[in-house]
């Protein structure tokens, strides 16, 4: 079976990502995020496929720090799992994900954010140009991403 690997940061990326639970039900599929108190129980909840990232803003003098660790970490956690798809809701701690698995041959997937209607996250602006599939929730955002996917809400 595929082993697709979910990942974003914590909080609304990491609510949309999890909007996409009856299609990691259908796969051997793995999430990675930030460690937060909020996300903790996930391992529970999804027989210890989950994986952690330090937590980091990229807003915080602390994220120069974190950074390397989870780039790190995001290697050996890739090669660890060594899925054949990653799907992306974003933020910042996706987009290295992306990367190495770009690097690596893999299909990467991104969904942008719902919260932006009118402009591009800047995950989204790094992954666009690499990503197999870019889906959009918003049919306005297809004027700034115009390879992308209109795929509607994702809640």
């Amino acid at each position: 079976m595929e082993k697709i690997l979910f990942i974003s940061s914590s909080g609304g990326h990491l609510n949309e990502l999890l909007q996409l639970k009856p299609t990691m039900q259908k796969y051997n599929s793995y999430i990675v995020t930030e460690k937060t108190k909020s996300t903790i129980n996930l391992k529970n909840e999804f027989n210890n496929k989950v994986y952690y990232l330090m937590f980091s803003t990229r807003f915080k003098l602390n994220y120069l720090y974190k950074a390397p660790y989870n780039i790190i970490k995001s290697f050996y956690l890739f090669f660890k799992i060594n899925p054949s798809v990653i799907i992306s809701t974003g933020s910042h701690t996706a987009v290295v994900m992306c990367y190495i698995a770009k690097l690596f041959r893999r299909k990467v997937i991104y969904i942008e954010t719902f919260a932006n209607i009118n402009t591009k996250s800047l995950a989204g602006k790094l992954v666009y140009p690499i990503a197999d599939t870019f889906i959009v929730q918003w049919e306005s955002m297809l004027k700034l991403y115009p390879k992308a996917i209109y795929g509607g809400w994702i809640y």
